[in-house]
């Protein structure tokens, strides 16, 4: 069975804090299906590529803003079993380190030619209501209740 680890990091930002007004930006990803759900900006490390620069690079190639991490939020791990198209199954887990950020400067403009093809501020109360990926309810339950361990409850157990 062949195995692939790929490790990215992802915002969770969001303005206006925890008021009624609060609003979290993020980005549409748009799935080699075709299907479309909303997640937080952020994505693959590059090789050699420090996490925070990840972070900040995919922010700005997703959204067009300029970012800020101000903290460490934790470290998710998720993994999944498929047929590879050219023989037997493979093993792949995904490691997704999150960070809050802020917003330094840029303009909100969409990502073209990549993964995404939106990106929005969508009130805090709003996002149950969204088609999402588990990412968004992962970065937003580390971003309210900041476990000691960076670890989220949402976070699949069977995955270690």
């Amino acid at each position: 069975m062949r195995t692939e680890l790929r490790v990215a990091a992802y915002a969770v930002c969001v303005r206006g804090g925890r008021t009624p007004g609060g609003e979290i930006l993020l980005a549409r990803w748009v799935a080699r299906d075709g299907v479309k759900r909303w997640t937080l900006p952020g994505g693959g490390m590059d090789h050699g590529e420090d996490p925070v620069d990840t972070v900040v690079r995919e922010v700005a190639e997703e959204t067009g803003y300029a970012a800020e991490p101000v903290a460490l939020l934790g470290i998710d791990s998720i993994r999944r079993n498929w047929l590879r198209r050219l023989g037997g199954p493979g093993d792949w887990q995904g490691l997704r380190i999150v960070y809050e950020a802020r917003i330094t400067g840029g303009e909100l403009r969409y990502e073209t030619d990549g993964s995404t093809d939106l990106a929005a501020w969508h009130p805090l109360d709003a996002v149950p209501g969204l088609d999402r990926v588990e990412l968004v309810d992962i970065g937003l339950q580390l971003w309210r209740d900041r476990p000691p361990l960076g670890r989220s409850s949402l976070s699949d157990p069977a995955n270690g």
